[in-house]
């Protein structure tokens, strides 16, 4: 099934579950800004700082209006202090315990402000061009939803990895792609830009809280007829993921057939009657690796 894209004159409002996580937020209330990024973490004291200042540097010399929210997963470090030497465009959102990267993510999706939200990891491992590029064909209406991909012909990767994680995740992609989606084939790309009503409607019903929930985002895009695109990312950095093969492997599996069972078994990608999905999305024709590039 080709993507979508959506009517735009015809909308005015997502419906929401009432999922909603408890976190407290100590956030300087400002202006709806252009664009907030929000950066999941936990026990990130060492390397979160130099992100924040490399961010920092990219958004003042773009000149856009924007905001930083890092979503800290209950970390027992200084993690959630390091905003506060960064000004007030800087804030920390916290959740009382670690829950998993999913739940940071939705919790800071469900309490931030923009015209456009988009996360990214820790580390910032790609070249922040491709969170540039999201962010226009959001704002300029192309589309309701942007997904980094690694796989597109102009993706660059000028890291190197080692074998056993290249494998690991063409392995999970593999299943990602036959069980989820076959269009969206880099499900676990860190960077992603949502418009705000695009962000309440798929994190307000996002319940995986592990690292698989990035997969559940393609799912729910699906789900809800969002137009969706990918744009090509540059991988500049992988240093220290917290991702590990042997722990978090067979959760993301389990996390991954799980949401496949959910979404019913009777296709290659799941599809649902009229009556599941808010009447104001009408099946768009973006085609999406034409609009990639």
């Amino acid at each position: 099934m080709p993507p979508n894209h959506a009517d735009r004159n015809s909308r005015t409002s997502i419906l929401q579950s009432p999922v909603q996580p408890a976190t407290s937020l100590n956030a300087v209330r400002l202006p709806i800004p252009d664009l907030t990024l929000i950066i999941p973490s936990y026990n990130e004291e060492q390397r979160l700082p130099r992100t924040l200042n490399g961010v920092r540097d990219f958004f003042e010399e773009w000149g856009i209006d924007y905001r930083v929210l890092v979503a800290d997963d209950g970390s027992s470090d200084r993690t959630p202090h390091l905003t506060e030497s960064f000004g007030e465009r800087f804030s920390t959102i916290s959740l009382t315990r670690q829950r998993g990267k999913g739940a940071a993510v939705r919790c800071g999706m469900l309490q931030a402000t923009g015209r456009v939200l988009a996360f990214t990891d820790a580390d910032l491992p790609f070249d922040l061009e491709a969170l540039r590029a999201g962010y226009e064909k959001i704002s300029t209406g192309g589309c309701d939803v942007v997904f980094g991909a690694r796989d597109l012909e102009s993706s660059a990767d000028l890291v190197p990895r080692k074998l056993s994680r290249k494998i690991a995740s063409g392995t999970f992609s593999w299943i990602v792609t036959r069980l989820i989606s076959r269009h969206v084939t880099d499900t676990q790309c860190g960077l992603k830009l949502f418009s705000p009503d695009a962000a309440r409607a798929i994190f307000s019903r996002l319940r995986i809280e592990g690292f698989a929930f990035d997969a559940e985002i393609v799912y729910l895009t699906h789900r809800l007829k969002l137009s969706y695109l990918r744009v090509p990312v540059k991988l500049v950095n992988e240093h220290s993921s917290t991702l590990s093969l042997t722990r978090h492997a067979l959760p993301m599996l389990r996390d991954i057939i799980s949401l496949r069972w959910r979404a019913g078994w009777e296709s290659a990608r799941p599809t649902f009657p009229e009556s599941d999905r808010p009447p104001e999305f009408h099946r768009p024709g973006i085609d999406t690796e034409r609009h990639a590039a």
